[in-house]
C-alpha cells in the first residue's frame, strides 16, 4: 500500500472541535508540513482551540467562509495547496430541526464551491471530506453487524440529509473530474473543547452546576462514542494511508445508551441518579441506534486506544479546569437549545429566550452552584494535564528528556530516590505527583558493559530490582512507566541471519548471553511482561548529534583504532526520544523494538563521517576473533525488526536518512 506525503494542508473549520485535535496533531507530528486553516469562527469554533499550534511556523489561520469562492481559490493558489481536509460544517442535529436552511448552505453549497475550487486549480492531490455515521439513518436494533461503507445512504433529519448531499457532490467531483477524494464517515466524538451543545459536555458542565441532565425521550437510544485523540489518529491514518476513491468508517463496537451515559457522569461527580436525571420531550426525530464497521480502517493499521472510562474521565477533568473555554454557554445548556448560526457569536431565538440554565432545575436556586467531583481538592490548583518524573538524572537518556521536556513545556522533576529503595520512590510520587514515569537510569557499565562482568551484583541490583521496584510503585499508582531498555539481547542465528533483512520481532525471546549485562536486561524484561502498566522500548547503540558524547556510538567507534565491521540495526536519539513522548501521551504499552528501520555496518557510519566531518579520517578493521582478544564479554550484534513502531509512527526515518538528517548534516564541517 503506497503512503501519501502531504506538503500543504487546508483544514476547514479547524477551530471547531474534532479539527483542531486533528490540526494540532499534524503541527506536532508533522513539522515540514503546512498547515493553512480556513474558519469563520461560528458559534461553536474557539481559537483558543488552536493555541497548541498558534507558534508554529507551520501554521497559519485565516479567518473565512467556505463559501466564499474567491477566497478558497485565492488560499489555494497563493498556499500552493496540495491537500484539503473539509470538515467545515453545522452539525448539531437539534438546531437542525429549526434551522435546516442554514446546514444546506454550510454543508452542500460550502462543499460544493471547495470541489469546484479544487475542480479550477487543478493542483489538489488529497481531498479528505469528513462526513457522518448517520448518514446510514437508523441501525436495527437487534443487528449484529454495523454498516459498512458500501452500505445504503438512508439520513431521517435534515443535518444528516445535508451531509449525504455533501457526499453525493464529493462522488460526482471524484468520477466526473478525477478529483482524488476521500470520504470519512464516523461516530460520536467526545473529548476536550467541545461546545457543549453536544451530550457529553452538556451533561458534565450541567453536573458542574448541579443542574439536572436533560435526556431526551426515554434514554434507551444507543450511540458509539470516540475520544478525540483517537479520532484525530485515525484521520492522520487516512491522509497517510487512505485510499482515492474510498470511505472510512470512523468508528467502535463499543455502544452505550443516553441513560448510561447521564449515570457514568453522575458517578463521576458522586451524584444520585435518580435524582439528578430529568426526562424530557424527545426529538421529532430520534435515530435509535448508529453501529458501524470500522473494519476497513483497522486494516490500514488504526486502533481505537482510549477506554470510556479514561476518556470520559479526561473529559471532565479538561471541564472542571477550563469552565470558562466557551463562556456564556447558558442557552446551549438548555434542553431544546436553537442557535441561529451567526458568524462571531452566539445567539438564541426567542423560544426559550426567557429561560436560563438553571430554569431547567427544579427548586433551584438564582446562584449557579459550581460542583467539583468529590476526589478533587477546590482549595489547590488543578495539576497540568502533563507532568513527568524522570529517573536518571545523571544519565545521557535523562538529560536529554528533561531538554525536550523543557522545549516542549511539558512539567517535569527528576526522582530523587534510589530505584531499588521502595519507599523513596514512593515519596517521589506523592511528592511530584507525576502523570507518567520515565526510567532512564540503569547499569550500562563503566566506560562500557565489561564492568558488569566484574560488579555482578550491582548490576543485578539497578537493572532488574531497581526496574522491578519502580514498575511495581507505579502501577500500585496507577501509572504508566516508559522504561529504556535495551535491543542488546539478540544475536544473528540461523532464522536472523545477518544481511537477510529479517529482524527481530518485540515477541521473540532473547537469545544471546555473551555478556552479564544482557542477561539481566533480558531478565528484567521477561519479568516486566507481567506489568501491564509498562512500555519497553528497546535501544541499540544509541546515537546522537553531540559527537563530543563518550556514549554516543559515533563517538566511540571514531576514537577506536579498530572497528568491526557487522550491520546492526540501531537507534538515533534526536529522532526517537521525542516519539517516546508520544508514546506517552498516548499511553502505549508493552514491548516496542526503538530503533529506526533498516541496519547500517560501523564502515557505513565512518564513511558518512568521512564525508561530513573529517575527510582525513581513517580507520581499520578487525574480526570479532581478533576483537575477542581485547574485550572481556562478547557484544550483541543483530537486527530489529520496527515495523511495529513504523506503523504507529509512519514519518520515522530510516537509519541511514535518520542518520544524515539528524547526525551527520547538522554537523558538517566540509
Amino acid at each position: 500500500m503506497a503512503s501519501y506525503t502531504p506538503k500543504n494542508i487546508l483544514i476547514t473549520g479547524a477551530a471547531g472541535f474534532i479539527a483542531s485535535h486533528v490540526c494540532n496533531r499534524l503541527i506536532r507530528n508533522y513539522p515540514e508540513y503546512k498547515i493553512v486553516v480556513l474558519d469563520k469562527l461560528d458559534y461553536c469554533s474557539n481559537l483558543k482551540n488552536l493555541f497548541p499550534s498558534k507558534s508554529s511556523p507551520n501554521f497559519k489561520f485565516v479567518k473565512g467562509d467556505i463559501g466564499s469562492a474567491d477566497l478558497v481559490n485565492f488560499l489555494l493558489i497563493t498556499e500552493s495547496i496540495d491537500t484539503i481536509m473539509h470538515f467545515a460544517a453545522q452539525t448539531h442535529v437539534d438546531n437542525s430541526f429549526g434551522n435546516s436552511f442554514e446546514f444546506t448552505k454550510n454543508n452542500i453549497y460550502g462543499t460544493h464551491v471547495l470541489l469546484e475550487a479544487c475542480k479550477v486549480t487543478g493542483q489538489i492531490r488529497r481531498f479528505i471530506h469528513v462526513s457522518t455515521d448517520e448518514v446510514y439513518g437508523e441501525t436495527d436494533e437487534d443487528a449484529v453487524v454495523g454498516n459498512h461503507e458500501a452500505s445504503q445512504l438512508l439520513p431521517t433529519n435534515p443535518y444528516s440529509a445535508t451531509k449525504a448531499g455533501a457526499e453525493m457532490l464529493v462522488m460526482a467531483y471524484g468520477r466526473s473530474y478525477g478529483l482524488p477524494v476521500i470520504t470519512t464517515r464516523g461516530n460520536n466524538v467526545y473529548g476536550p473543547n467541545q461546545f457543549p451543545e453536544k451530550l457529553i459536555p452538556k451533561f458534565i458542565l450541567l453536573a458542574m452546576r448541579g443542574l439536572p441532565l436533560p435526556i431526551h425521550g426515554d434514554g434507551s437510544n444507543v450511540r458509539s462514542y470516540l475520544y478525540c485523540e483517537d479520532v484525530a489518529e485515525a484521520f492522520e491514518c487516512i491522509l497517510h494511508k487512505g485510499e482515492v476513491g474510498h470511505v472510512y468508517n470512523i468508528g467502535t463496537k463499543k455502544e452505550r445508551r443516553v441513560i448510561d451515559v447521564a449515570k457514568d457522569v453522575c458517578k463521576l461527580f458522586s451524584m444520585d441518579p435518580e435524582t439528578i436525571i430529568k426526562f424530557v420531550e424527545n426529538r421529532p426525530f430520534n435515530d435509535q441506534r448508529y453501529f458501524l464497521d470500522d473494519q476497513k480502517l483497522k486494516n490500514l493499521g488504526w486502533s481505537e486506544r482510549t477506554t470510556w472510562e479514561e476518556g470520559l474521565r479526561k473529559t471532565m477533568e479538561w471541564y472542571t479546569q477550563n469552565p470558562d473555554w466557551w463562556g456564556d454557554v447558558s442557552g446551549a445548556l438548555l434542553p431544546h437549545p436553537r442557535m441561529l448560526m451567526m458568524p462571531g457569536g452566539r445567539h438564541f431565538d426567542g423560544s426559550e429566550e426567557s429561560k436560563s440554565a438553571s430554569d431547567v432545575a427544579s427548586n433551584s436556586s438564582s446562584q449557579t452552584r459550581m460542583v467539583i467531583p468529590t476526589s478533587k481538592s477546590t482549595g489547590t490548583p488543578q495539576k497540568p494535564s502533563l507532568k513527568f518524573l524522570i529517573y536518571g538524572r545523571t544519565g545521557w537518556i535523562g538529560g536529554l528528556l528533561s531538554n525536550l521536556c523543557e522545549k516542549q513545556g511539558i512539567p517535569f522533576e527528576f526522582g530523587k530516590g534510589r530505584l531499588e529503595d521502595r519507599s523513596s520512590l514512593i515519596a517521589d510520587i506523592q511528592n511530584i505527583k507525576p502523570t507518567h514515569v520515565f526510567n532512564a537510569a540503569g547499569v550500562t557499565g563503566r566506560p562500557n558493559v565489561d564492568w558488569c562482568e566484574s560488579h555482578k551484583t550491582e548490576t543485578i541490583r539497578a537493572n532488574v530490582a531497581g526496574t522491578l521496584t519502580l514498575a511495581d510503585v507505579c502501577r500500585e499508582n496507577g501509572l504508566l512507566m516508559m522504561n529504556f531498555a535495551t535491543g542488546c539481547i539478540f544475536e544473528y542465528d540461523a532464522a536472523h541471519p545477518e544481511g537477510s533483512g529479517i529482524g527481530y520481532k518485540e515477541e521473540d525471546k532473547p537469545n544471546f548471553i555473551g555478556s552479564f549485562y544482557s542477561k539481566t536486561k533480558a531478565m528484567v524484561e521477561e519479568l516486566l511482561k507481567e506489568y501491564d502498566n509498562v512500555c519497553t522500548l528497546r535501544v541499540r547503540m544509541p546515537i546522537s548529534s553531540d559527537l563530543n558524547n563518550p556514549r554516543n556510538f559515533i563517538t566511540k567507534i571514531s576514537r577506536y583504532n579498530k572497528v568491526v565491521n557487522i550491520p546492526n540495526s540501531m537507534t538515533v536519539l534526536d529522532e526517537l526520544l521525542p516519539i517516546s513522548i508520544e508514546m506517552a501521551k498516548r499511553n502505549l504499552r508493552g514491548i516496542w523494538n526503538f530503533t529506526n528501520p533498516g541496519v547500517v555496518s560501523h564502515n557505513e557510519i565512518l564513511e558518512m563521517y568521512k564525508s561530513y566531518i573529517d575527510p582525513e579520517f581513517k580507520w581499520a578493521n578487525f574480526t570479532l576473533e581478533e576483537q575477542a582478544k581485547v574485550i572481556v564479554a562478547p557484544r550483541s550484534n543483530n537486527e530489529m525488526d520496527a515495523s511495529k513502531l513504523k506503523n504507529e509512527f509512519p514519518e520515522l526515518l530510516s537509519i541511514q536518512d535518520s542518520l544524515i538528517k539528524y547526525v551527520f548534516q547538522p554537523n558538517k564541517k566540509i
